[in-house]
């Protein structure tokens, strides 16, 4: 039995959890000059899941922000040096099919918008880094001489030392029995020993996290998934140099040298989800401290006979012991970090088995958001508040988890769609839609559609891009893009997200918030931004003044939360703002296109004579309609919400009398390929938290005659880069975003957003480039190994004068 631990009663921060992810948040809180710091673990140090951690180290991931976090991990890691058992023995990852090639090229690519010195290499020369290999089947590799290993617990350990060196206090064996929360703000947490008084407490839990979201009434969508790998013995001699570790994707497998012997692991199709109750939800058992599972050789029998096949030696050697230890994986493979819906509650947990090469970067980023209050780059990826209120449920959550586990080294083309746990969320017009032959994809647990396959017909199949861009694509989409641009289209937006304010407070609340002004006249539409304290953009949406004391948002299907989020922590407590979700009370549909008021005047009684960017209450047919002069594609039209009931027999009038103007019903991926061709920015691609308005184009916005968020940052940050519209020589090469773009052989920028515009005939992208780089610069983007020709081009290359909104 452990010794009684004499807390202390208060601590401005409290971290549960003494993993690699909470020493790692303790280490850079006191580098940043946090001294009142407390640490609690219910075991030892590492005793979760970090001590059977294979402890590989990647840095090139699929976002800029994971990236950036890997790169200040490995950064870390070498100034800390033997201490962490670091080794910057590089890193392989192998080809074994022309689409896995095609992704090493892509990854070349995005690796040098970062400066990282990725290089392609032949199967034999990645075979002379690592001789253990064997290279059939091998079409060409890549090598990262910058990536490594280290030792999880050596790392946990220096990181503890370092905390305690910068005044923070650790206390193993101190279980949290309970998180106190007051007034929606947390308090202090309960112990075996005690309470401590808190401002913020860190759920640094690893697999234990959701447990501990409990205590505090918040769902952390965690579910601890059986990893396994094996440790051989010795069987090869060791000369000066170190193995680089080597990943065989193909194979589900990833190797890593130990001693005189290796590490071998992977991702099975069979995954393993642990210790869970019939309903989903995690049940851990109290004294799983420090403990591996039982060995699992039938499950790991996929993931043995695959590294035969790679490493030949791995028939013969004699395994020194098969780990088996629970990790804990989140719905989307993607960290959960940052601060839940109870103010002072962070979460750093759900690390997917690649925590430790994410630890140094996530620790910096936390320690950052806690003592600022904001992040301090663009996180909304790893964001707690990216998950709907869907994931409450366990059954869910799994379904989820195990999808992208099983997948793991999947090649994810653009358009890739998931299939578990679907259908979930659905419009009023989803049936109409199943009928008429929709290609359904899915955002934030919502069935969308993508396209009408039986518009195909009608769309052009020599306009597949070439490549990744043309595998999850079909003629339908320019179908239904010149059906909206030559007659009119009929898309389904229901699953955008709806967010009223209301109150007598709400019209100075958002003002205080929104760079442009949006306390207007009733009826009017407003497009602004909200700004963080860094003036970079944290929302973008259209607010519209439906009565005096009541504001509508209509934002982005995946940004509700976020925007809810950062909207609700920044309203008065005095109850003179109320800030509600109301997207499914609410149906909305979008007609636009020239014929669209030949569509629509017909079946109201009501005068269509109000302006663009205005709102007004009709009749549709049988339905009471809130009409928005709206749009999203740069053409006439309205967006039309209806309460939710209403909605099929909406969508049924407005398809019945378009049909002799040659409606069309139409999809996301059309929409996408017309708001490429009017410049119309998307959130979390184009901007971002970490740009300006002045960088993103969208100076118009901004309202120096008023205080707002972020203003005087704003004022004071001049314009490093600007997004520019590029247009490329090679129309049928089309960017996917992340791919650099050079300017006279240097790489100045990387792609936000890339497609085909139908109408212009173009292939189309924006990023961010210096701001001397004009209109009519030359440009080059490197699509998957080929420098694609092109030019800066002045924007929007559609209807540049805007008389098509207003006809």
């Amino acid at each position: 039995m452990p010794r009684p631990r004499e807390l202390p009663d208060r601590a401005r921060v409290v971290i549960v959890g003494g993993g690699v992810g909470g020493t790692s948040i303790a280490y850079h809180l006191a580098a940043l000059g946090e001294r009142d710091v407390v640490l609690v673990d219910r075991a030892e140090l590492t005793s979760g899941s970090t001590f059977h951690s294979a402890g590989l180290v990647g840095q090139l991931r699929g976002s800029v922000s994971l990236t950036r976090m890997m790169m200040d991990s490995v950064e870390l890691y070498r100034r800390l040096g033997d201490a962490c058992g670091w080794v910057e023995c590089g890193g392989l990852r192998l080809a074994c099919t022309e689409e896995r090639e095609q992704e090493l090229h892509r990854q070349v690519g995005w690796s040098r918008t970062f400066g990282l010195p990725l290089e392609l290499l032949s199967a034999d020369e990645a075979a002379a880094l690592f001789p253990l290999m064997s290279t059939d089947g091998v079409l060409g590799a890549s090598y990262l001489p910058t990536d490594g290993y280290l030792d999880p617990s050596q790392l946990t350990y220096a990181l503890a030392e370092g905390a305690r060196e910068g005044g923070c206090r650790i206390f193993t064996h101190t279980r949290v029995t309970a998180v106190d929360v007051a007034g929606g703000r947390v308090r202090g947490v309960q112990t075996e020993w005690g309470p401590i008084e808190a401002e913020v407490v860190v759920d640094a839990g690893g697999m234990f996290a959701p447990e501990i979201g409990r205590m505090a009434g918040v769902r952390v969508p965690v579910v601890p998934f059986a990893h396994e790998y094996l440790v051989t013995q010795p069987f090869r001699d060791r000369d000066d140099g170190h193995l680089p570790t080597l990943r065989d994707p193909d194979l589900l497998v990833y190797y890593r040298e130990e001693g005189g012997g290796l590490v071998m692991g992977g991702y099975e199709r069979n995954s393993a989800p642990w210790s869970l109750r019939d309903d989903g939800l995690d049940a851990i058992p109290a004294d799983f401290n420090g403990i591996l599972l039982e060995e699992d050789w039938e499950r790991f029998e996929e993931i043995a006979v695959n590294s035969r096949r790679r490493v030949p030696a791995m028939e013969d050697v004699r395994v020194t012991r098969l780990i088996n230890g629970p990790e804990g994986f989140t719905p989307d493979n993607e960290f959960c970090l940052g601060e839940s819906e109870v103010r002072g509650f962070f979460v750093a947990a759900g690390f997917c088995a690649h925590g430790l090469a994410g630890a140094g970067g996530i620790g910096k980023a936390m320690a950052e958001w806690i003592v600022g209050g904001e992040p301090e780059h663009d996180l909304w990826e790893m964001d707690i508040r990216r998950f709907g209120a869907h994931y409450r449920s366990p059954t869910y959550t799994l379904k989820r988890t195990r999808e992208v586990y099983e997948t793991y080294y999947d090649i994810k083309y653009p358009g890739h769609e998931r299939s578990a746990g679907r259908p979930l969320r659905v419009s009023s017009a989803y049936a109409w839609h199943r009928e008429h032959g929709a290609a359904f994809g899915e955002k934030s647990g919502w069935e969308r559609v993508n396209w009408y396959e039986a518009n195909a017909a009608d769309g052009d199949e020599a306009l597949r891009p070439r490549g990744w861009a043309g595998k999850l694509w079909s003629p339908a989409i320019g179908a239904e893009h010149r059906a909206c641009r030559e007659r009119a289209a009929l898309f389904d937006e229901s699953s955008f997200s709806k967010i009223e304010v209301a109150g007598p407070g709400a019209a100075a609340f958002l003002e205080s918030l929104c760079d442009n002004r949006v306390a207007r006249e009733v009826g009017r539409i407003t497009y602004t931004q909200m700004l963080n304290r860094r003036g970079g953009i944290e929302c973008d949406f259209t607010v519209t003044r439906v009565e005096d004391e009541l504001f509508s948002i209509v934002t982005g299907t995946a940004f509700g939360n976020h925007d809810l989020s950062w909207i609700r922590r920044r309203a008065p407590d005095d109850g003179s703002v109320r800030v509600s979700d109301v997207t499914a009370r609410w149906a909305c549909f979008a007609l636009w296109g020239p014929r669209a008021r030949d569509v629509l005047v017909p079946l109201t009684p009501d005068p269509l004579d109000f302006g663009y960017m205005s709102m007004r209450d009709i009749a549709v047919g049988d339905v009471p309609v809130r009409a928005l002069r709206v749009t999203f594609v740069g053409e006439l039209g309205w967006e039309l919400y209806c309460p939710t009931e209403y909605g099929l027999g909406l969508w049924r009038t407005l398809w019945e009398a378009g049909e002799q103007h040659g409606l069309a019903a139409g999809g996301y991926r059309a929409i996408d390929t017309l708001r490429l061709e009017k410049g119309y920015r998307v959130w979390a691609a184009d901007i971002t938290p970490d740009e300006t308005p002045h960088e993103a184009g969208l100076g118009f916005c901004v309202r120096d005659d008023k205080d707002f968020v972020g203003r005087d940052a704003l004022a004071a940050r001049a314009p490093e880069r600007r997004l520019r519209c590029l247009v490329l020589e090679d129309p049928r090469s089309v960017a996917l975003g992340n791919e650099p773009v050079r300017v006279g052989g240097e790489v100045v920028g990387r792609i936000t957003s890339g497609g085909y515009g139908y109408t212009v005939e173009r292939s189309i992208a924006y990023a961010y480039l210096p701001p001397d780089h004009d209109v009519g610069t030359a440009i080059e983007v490197d699509i998957f190994g080929r420098w694609v020709g092109g030019e800066v081009a002045s924007e929007p290359l559609y209807d540049p004068e805007g008389e098509r909104l207003r006809l």
